[in-house]
């Protein structure tokens, strides 16, 4: 998709649409409030690192992820690292902040501008932990996505130092945050949706209070675990394939029914002793 494109909603005339207009323009800055700060800390070192990392995280999972859409459901990062290494033909990204230089379409996740059944790949980079309402989100994603098309989500452990931090700064960390979601709440939704588990894998072995150091070597050390690092991992990766059964009609087998009138009379085994008698 080229351009970019905003879709609103309907106008509501009369006074209703002033108060409406006011809302909406409190919720836009402090959607925007919230994403420079969150656009702050992707210019810091470590969220350079961080963004960069997940970008070779995803490049990886993406090898075997072919076809022709792409979509990426939320803005991670200052532009398209996380899509530099897909193989689709083309790649969409959807965000709420018509700011934001790098979005293709701007609408709400919950409620997404695309048809049914139409992507062949969706990724939500840590989207679910800045929406309201994250199951929504999912079951969104699972709308527009075609039968065995996959589903890479990226996510911060709330049971980790990232998580501590996040919980101890009220404006959350990363600035934005709502709340932090574990992977294996993630694994249930995407199982009662009908979702098979491909791979899940988990990374950020850096505390949040590092500095960031050269970026290759921050990369290294949020992937893998070092060998005098005894703290857990800050984040998961969880990668879904959508699975579609089909019912296959079971064709009732007849049975010859007995003749109501038989063409000779069959004598029973009482018949034949008798006469032998």
């Amino acid at each position: 998709m080229h351009g970019r494109y905003v879709f609103e909603g309907p106008n509501v005339p009369g006074n209703f649409t002033e108060a409406l207009a006011f809302f909406r323009s409190g919720s836009q800055f402090r959607m925007t409030l919230r994403h420079s700060f969150l656009g702050s800390w992707w210019q810091s070192a470590t969220g350079q690192n961080l963004l960069a990392a997940e970008a070779d995280l995803l490049g990886e999972a993406l090898e075997d992820v072919f076809g022709w859409e792409l979509l990426q459901v939320g803005e991670w990062g200052r532009g398209r690292e996380l899509l530099a290494k897909a193989r689709t033909r083309r790649q969409t990204i959807i965000s709420t902040d018509p700011h934001l230089g790098s979005a293709d379409i701007i609408g709400r996740p919950s409620q997404l501008p695309v048809m049914g059944d139409s992507i062949d790949a969706v990724i939500l980079p840590h989207t679910l932990e800045l929406a309201a309402d994250p199951f929504a989100i999912l079951r969104e994603a699972d709308r527009v996505l075609a039968a065995e098309g996959q589903l890479l989500l990226l996510g911060f452990r709330p049971f980790s130092l990232w998580g501590l931090r996040a919980r101890l700064n009220r404006a959350g960390f990363p600035p934005g945050l709502r709340r932090l979601l574990s992977g294996r709440r993630v694994r249930e939704w995407l199982v009662v949706l009908g979702y098979e588990i491909v791979a899940e894998q988990s990374y950020l072995y850096r505390t949040p209070w590092s500095r960031g150091s050269n970026q290759d070597n921050g990369i290294e050390h949020i992937l893998r675990r070092g060998l005098f690092n005894f703290f857990p991992a800050g984040a998961w990766l969880l990668k879904a394939r959508k699975r579609v059964y089909t019912l296959t009609p079971v064709r009732p087998r007849f049975r010859d029914k007995a003749p109501v009138i038989a063409p000779h009379a069959v004598p029973s085994a009482r018949t034949t002793v008798s006469r032998r008698a």
